[in-house]
């Protein structure tokens, strides 16, 4: 599934200025990168033998790998809301990216993703190293995949997916898919889950469209992250953690997506004109 706009996407115009910053930063993401992917190799190979899939430590790498990409490349970040305390999963709306680095950058999080992305170039590696759990969108493999999450869940794996399925131009909010939330019933996990809503919202810059931050439809990955890198001044990004709601308290995974994606919505009619 991809969203798409009948409205294309402006493309800026980046002069030589911009090309400048974007190498300039570029250069910087990518030797931080590759720096922390190092020391979050080392430490998970200490990790792996003693605590098998539990990983006391190597996430919080990751959490501080995402506040140093987001600091290069100039994107503020707010957070709002209560943190979740005890196990539970969070669901997010999509509109970029941009999502994995501000979400990460908040708490040690695994993110529940497509199966593609374990094939996009450095992504990719980045999503196998940090724990990403990749699924493929096929009801065939539907029970399987729940067993996973399921695994996932008991070893108090905070786990985050977008239950819209896609990214947008970040201007909306569409429609929860339910699938993912059934892992939340199993007899082991019901009665001790809970899942936090968590709406972001993103600013544009001053004078740039307000999808400006968004990525949807066949826009490529290497265009939109020069664009974000060749821009001087930045927007913000809002992070909105709604009050979990506990599994147990609504009957099917269908209530409790409809429940998530009211609290998101509503939150995001809100926030998303503000400039």
């Amino acid at each position: 599934m991809t969203w798409t706009s009948d409205i294309p996407p402006q493309v800026p115009r980046i002069g030589f200025v911009g090309y400048a910053l974007a190498l300039v930063r570029g250069s910087l993401l990518a030797l931080w990168l590759i720096g922390m992917l190092g020391l979050h190799l080392l430490v998970r190979g200490v990790e792996r033998p003693v605590f098998g899939l539990h990983r006391p430590w190597s996430p919080w790498i990751t959490v501080a790998v995402c506040r140093g990409a987001l600091q290069i490349m100039g994107l503020r970040r707010h957070a709002s809301g209560p943190r979740m305390k005890g196990d539970g999963a969070m669901v997010a709306n999509h509109a970029s990216w941009l999502d994995i680095f501000v979400l990460n950058a908040g708490e040690p999080l695994y993110f529940v993703s497509k199966s593609e992305v374990a094939g996009w170039p450095g992504i990719g590696l980045l999503a196998r190293v940090t724990g990403t759990v990749f699924i493929r969108r096929d009801r065939r493999e539907a029970t399987a995949q729940q067993r996973l999450l399921e695994a996932r869940l008991r070893a108090r794996h905070r786990l985050v997916f977008f239950p819209e399925g896609t990214s947008t131009d970040g201007r909306r909010v569409l429609p929860f898919k339910t699938t993912l939330f059934g892992a939340f019933y199993s007899d082991e996990l019901r009665d001790r889950m809970q899942v936090q809503p968590i709406t972001v919202i993103y600013h544009p810059p001053a004078g740039a469209e307000p999808r400006f931050y968004g990525w949807w439809g066949d826009m490529e990955f290497g265009a939109n992250l020069v664009k974000i890198l060749a821009t001087w001044h930045h927007g913000r990004v809002e992070v909105v953690y709604h009050d979990p709601l506990v599994v147990r308290d609504f009957p099917d995974r269908k209530s409790l997506a409809k429940a998530c994606e009211g609290a998101v919505r509503t939150r995001h009619g809100q926030g998303v004109s503000v400039a």
